[in-house]
């Protein structure tokens, strides 16, 4: 079964070398995401950034 990719706009705040900590706005509910599953694609100027992951992740993390 393959899974359903989306994108999500999120503030990345922390990164490590195998995950990164990102919210959609509220810090308080922020979700660790893990490198291997996702694709990054950062902003150049801080703020928000696009966030590829299958559906179930985002679903698993609360980010939809």
């Amino acid at each position: 079964m393959k899974s359903n990719i989306i994108d999500i706009d999120v503030v990345v705040t922390h990164r490590t070398e195998k995950a990164v900590l990102v919210h959609t706005g509220d810090k308080e509910n922020s979700v660790w995401l893990p490198l291997s599953q996702i694709d990054v694609e950062y902003s150049r100027f801080g703020g928000t950034s696009n966030v590829s992951l299958p559906e179930w992740l985002a679903l698993e993390k609360g980010l939809t």
